[in-house]
């Protein structure tokens, strides 16, 4: 048994609740392991193709492109959902196993969608796919995981109590401007990798919640700049030896 504090966003709900977004499967899809539980990377508002190659699920990063994560929860049960990018936690950007992680709520049969860093109660920054130099790991000095976005989901155990946050989440409080899709040069071998963009309104909350210590599904997706060949099986990332 695990009591730890949440966080779970007003405005996300809102939003997703009243859209009603059903589950498709589309072509490009294959089975996930987890039927329950669903990660996309949208921009634009829509999801970037999967390719998948070696066991792995790849997208295509897009120089400078801001996105948004959008997860899903399938089952009956209200979940909280580690989510990391480039290794770095989506609430408080620490580097934690998925068990220690600040975490998201997702109702049952509910999405949320994250569009960046949560840097306060009210306040995130925008995810956009840039360079490891000018990645939010780079200026944190964590770049091991470089190109990877994870969401580690646990079942609840008992019902929220709305609590009052012990800390406020603030960080780097710099207002940054979002760069253009051309604003960022790359070169062939340079990684892509996520930057800590613009200054956007996100409301949250803290909730304390008791968790099941055992993951109950784990979606992964790797992103990299279009350095791919096509094959019989349609597009996978080059290998690399």
């Amino acid at each position: 048994m695990h009591r730890t504090s949440l966080l779970l966003s007003f405005t996300v709900i809102l939003v997703t609740t009243a859209l009603g977004i059903p589950v498709q499967n589309t072509p490009e899809r294959t089975t996930k392991v987890y039927q329950n539980f669903d990660l996309e990377v949208l921009v634009n508002g829509r999801p970037l193709t999967e390719y998948y190659a070696r066991g792995r699920t790849y997208i295509e990063a897009l120089q400078g492109a801001e996105y948004e994560l959008r997860v899903r929860n399938n089952s009956a049960e209200r979940v909280a959902v580690a989510l990391s990018v480039d290794g770095l936690n989506t609430i408080d950007a620490r580097h934690t196993s998925a068990w220690n992680a600040s975490k998201w709520v997702i109702e049952p049969y509910d999405t949320i969608t994250i569009s960046g860093w949560q840097m306060s109660s009210e306040r995130a920054r925008r995810f956009y796919f840039t360079n490891e130099r000018d990645s939010y790991g780079a200026k944190l000095g964590q770049t091991a995981n470089i190109g990877v976005i994870a969401a580690v989901f646990f079942r609840e155990r008992s019902r929220p109590i709305p609590i009052t946050p012990e800390y406020p989440v603030t960080r780097d409080k710099d207002r940054m401007e979002a760069p253009s899709a051309q604003s960022v040069r790359r070169g062939d071998d340079e990684k892509a990798a996520t930057g800590i963009g613009r200054n956007v309104r996100n409301d949250v909350r803290w909730v304390d919640m008791e968790l099941d210590s055992r993951a109950a599904g784990e979606v992964t997706i790797r992103y990299e700049y279009r350095r791919w060949r096509e094959d019989s099986r349609g597009f996978c990332p080059e290998p690399k030896y």
